[in-house]
C-alpha cells in the first residue's frame, strides 16, 4: 500500500431535484435548513453513510475493505460494533473474550491498528472503539463539513394518498385516501468541503489506494442510494487541491475561496445548468496544484 504523503483539501458539489437529501428528525423529517438563512444543509454523517454504503457494495468480501458501521438495509445483517471488536481480538490475538470482557491493556494499541487494517471506514473517518472489549479511539484521515446549499431552499410538501387497503378487519374506506405527506426540495446545489491529513493517514494506514476508492465513492455513491424520497441526487463537481507537503502550503479556506459558484438566471434555479463553477487557477499559491475529478 502506497503511503499518503501530502495534505489534500477538496470541494465536493452535488445537487438534488425534487427530493429530500437529508431529512431532519427534529422537524418531522423535513429537509434540513439553516433556520436563520434558509440555506439547505446535508450533514457530514449523511455523506459518510453514502460513502460507506458504496464501499460496502463495491468491495464486498475484499479483505481490508470491510465496513464497520454497516447499513442493515444493504447487508441484511445486524452488526454490533462491540461484537466486531471482540471478534478481532479473538482472531488476531488468540484471545477468548466474552461479551463483558475487556482486552488486556497492552493489546489495545495492537487492537486499534488491527481494526484500521480490517475496516475502510475506520481508517478513513475514524471511530470510537473504546466500548466493549476496547480498541481505543481512531481519528480518521478524512474529515468533511456539512454541505450547504448555494441558495435558500423552500421545501414543498406533497399530500400522499393510498388506494389499496391492508387489513380485512377494517373497512376499505377507512384505509384509503389521504394517508400522509412528503416533503421535497424542488432544486438545490450543495457544497461540501473536505480535508485529508497525511499525518493522520499514516497513523490509521489510509493509503493512496484508499484515497482512490474514496474518490470513486464520491463520484458514484448516489447511484446506489436511490429512493423515492431522495429524488434525483447527482455528483456535479469534485475539485481537489493537492499540497506538496504533509503540513500543507496554504490555508484551506484560501483555497476554497478560489472556487466561485455563480447563478446565471434570475429565476429560481431548477438545474445545474443554472449555475457556473469556475476556479481561479491564476491565484493558486506556490506548492499547491488543483485537479477536477468530476
Amino acid at each position: 500500500m502506497a503511503e499518503l504523503k501530502n495534505r489534500i483539501d477538496f470541494v465536493y458539489i452535488f445537487d438534488v431535484q425534487d427530493g429530500n437529501p437529508n431529512g431532519d428528525p427534529d422537524a418531522g423529517n423535513l429537509p434540513r435548513v439553516d433556520a436563520e438563512t434558509g440555506m439547505g444543509l446535508v450533514t457530514d454523517v449523511c455523506l459518510k453513510r453514502k460513502v460507506r454504503n458504496y464501499v460496502q457494495v463495491a468491495k464486498a468480501g475484499q479483505p481490508g475493505n470491510d465496513i464497520l458501521v454497516k447499513s442493515k438495509e444493504l447487508s441484511g445483517d445486524e452488526v454490533f460494533i462491540n461484537g466486531e471488536i471482540r471478534k478481532m481480538y479473538n482472531e488476531e490475538f488468540g484471545l477468548n473474550l466474552g461479551v463483558k470482557d475487556k482486552a488486556p491493556t497492552e493489546k489495545v494499541k495492537g487492537g486499534r491498528d488491527s481494526m484500521c487494517k480490517r475496516f475502510f471506514d475506520v481508517r478513513t473517518f475514524g471511530a470510537v472503539l473504546s466500548t466493549g472489549a476496547n480498541a481505543g479511539q481512531v481519528r480518521g484521515a478524512v474529515q468533511m463539513t456539512f454541505a450547504r446549499s448555494q441558495d435558500a431552499v423552500v421545501a414543498k410538501e406533497h399530500t400522499l394518498t393510498v388506494c389499496a387497503a391492508r387489513d380485512e378487519d377494517k373497512t376499505y374506506e377507512s384505509q384509503v385516501g389521504i394517508q400522509g405527506r412528503k416533503a421535497t426540495v424542488p432544486y438545490a446545489l450543495y457544497v461540501c468541503h473536505g480535508f485529508i491529513s497525511a499525518n493522520l493517514a499514516r497513523q490509521t494506514g489510509f493509503s493512496e489506494e484508499d484515497l482512490k476508492l474514496f474518490w470513486e465513492a464520491l463520484r458514484n455513491m448516489f447511484d446506489i442510494d436511490r429512493s423515492a424520497s431522495r429524488g434525483l441526487m447527482s455528483a456535479q463537481r469534485l475539485i481537489v487541491f493537492n499540497h506538496t507537503s504533509e503540513l500543507g502550503n496554504a490555508p484551506a479556506n484560501k483555497l476554497f475561496d478560489l472556487v466561485k459558484i455563480t447563478r446565471n438566471t434570475a429565476n429560481p434555479p431548477r438545474s445545474f445548468a443554472d449555475y457556473e463553477v469556475s476556479i481561479d487557477t491564476a491565484s493558486l499559491p506556490s506548492g499547491v496544484t488543483v485537479e477536477e475529478l468530476i
